[in-house]
């Protein structure tokens, strides 16, 4: 997808100096794939106490190497 944007020039160069990264392009779908990664983050914690878990731990932890 293809989109003109209007970025902050300090927020940009804070981000590319920080980041490492090469370009804008490069700075802005890093920021993207974080922002996704931390919302998924998110969803998961609501999630957090309210599944079901049948096992015994301390058996499973037996069985390990």
């Amino acid at each position: 997808m293809q989109t003109n944007v209007v970025i902050d020039d300090t927020l940009m160069e804070r981000a590319l100096t920080l980041s490492g990264l090469q370009s804008q392009h490069e700075a802005i779908e890093e920021g993207l794939r974080l922002l996704v990664r931390l919302k998924e983050q998110e969803r998961l914690r609501t999630a957090r106490g309210k599944l079901h878990w049948e096992g015994d731990l301390d058996a499973m932890r037996r069985d390990q190497p």
